[in-house]
Formats: C-alpha cells, sequence, structure tokens
C-alpha cells in the first residue's frame, strides 16, 4: 500500500485516534501526579504568631505543618514579652503550601547595655537631646547652688552618681543635678560627691 493510500485509510485514522487518546490519558495522569506532589490547591493560612515565645509558636505551626526558622534576636521591645516574636515572613493570613518554613524574629530579654553620654556642664536645653538621642530617658530634675542656671552638675541613677562613660540599661531614666543660677556650687568635701545630694526637687 503506498503512503498516500495508508495516510487516507481507515487504518491510519483509526490509530491516529488511539494515538491521541493515549496522549491525553499520559497527560492527564501526568498533571493529577504534579497536582498531588506539589500540594496543588492545598493552600493554609499562616497563623499570627506575635507575642508567642518559640515553644508554642512550634507547636502552632506543626499542627497544621508548617514549620519555622527564627532568624534573628532583635533589640528589646517593651510592648512585646521577653524571647516572645516580634516579627514574621509570610505575615498572618498569607496562604502558603504544607510543609513552608515561617521565619521568625524573637525579642530580646531585656534593654542592652548603652554607654552614658557625658552632660556635666552642658546646659539642660543641650543636655535633654543628647540624653534621649543615646537611648535614655529624662529623670527627676533637683537644683544645687551654682551661678550658672540650668547646668547639668551631676548625673544620678537609683542612689548613684554616675559619670560619662558609664554603662546603663537603654531607656533608664537618668536623674539630673542643675545649678540653680543662685551663688558658686561646691561639693561636699570640695571635690566630688559619691552620696545623694539634698536637693531642691523641681516637678517634671
Amino acid at each position: 500500500m503506498s503512503l498516500k493510500k495508508f495516510l487516507t485509510s481507515k487504518v491510519f485514522f483509526k490509530q491516529l485516534a488511539i494515538a491521541l487518546v493515549i496522549t491525553i490519558v499520559i497527560i492527564f495522569g501526568l498533571l493529577k501526579w504534579l497536582g498531588s506532589t506539589t500540594n496543588h490547591g492545598q493552600e493554609i493560612p499562616v497563623p499570627n504568631l506575635s507575642k508567642m515565645t518559640v515553644e508554642k509558636a512550634a507547636e502552632t505551626l506543626e499542627a497544621i505543618d508548617l514549620e519555622y526558622l527564627v532568624l534573628d534576636t532583635v533589640d528589646f521591645k517593651a510592648d512585646f514579652p521577653p524571647y516572645t516574636i516580634v516579627q514574621q515572613d509570610p505575615l498572618p493570613n498569607v496562604t502558603v503550601k504544607e510543609n513552608r518554613k515561617v521565619y521568625v524574629k524573637v525579642n530580646s530579654g531585656g534593654y542592652n547595655d548603652i554607654t552614658l553620654p557625658d552632660l556635666i556642664q552642658k546646659t539642660y536645653r543641650a543636655a535633654i537631646p543628647t540624653l534621649k538621642g543615646a537611648g535614655l530617658e529624662e529623670g527627676k530634675i533637683t537644683y544645687k547652688p551654682y551661678l550658672a542656671k540650668d547646668v547639668v552638675l551631676e548625673m544620678w541613677q537609683n542612689g548613684k552618681k554616675l559619670k560619662g562613660g558609664d554603662k546603663v540599661k537603654k531607656a533608664s531614666k537618668i536623674d539630673l543635678v542643675l545649678g540653680d543660677g543662685k551663688t558658686a556650687y561646691i561639693d561636699d568635701e570640695g571635690t566630688d560627691n559619691a552620696e545623694t545630694p539634698e536637693t531642691e526637687t523641681v516637678d517634671e
């Protein structure tokens, strides 16, 4: 039989139809297999892990076939409990496939130590921005006799006299002793005074 007659014969069209059916079945089966192995259509909303401990987050994610990975510990944030999750990726309610890793960052256990700037002989107006720029807060303000008004004479915290360069906790309060502008300032020993000053307190 010639090629031309074969291509126009019923046998050829029959074989062609069988080949097309087999091809369609193979493609359909392959798509089904790919869908099952890649969890096509099976998406899981990521839970909100904010303020959870790592242990609690692990239990929550494992229950829905997700995993976690701690990326880093961040500087302490006062509005989050210590050692709890402050950031996550993907964000809450984003849908993901099972076994997807959720990347988290954890809050520190407390504020880090920072260096206290030297505020002695600075004016109150200049000292406060310097203090806050270092991550510290203004505490109690008291006055002592001193010729220059509102000049920082001493720095204190929890009954301890401080000096520039000392280590203090970030976000802690620093009490300041200022000159009252009335007379010269001389400490109790004529040089330095390490006791809590008995001074006039000004309400903040």
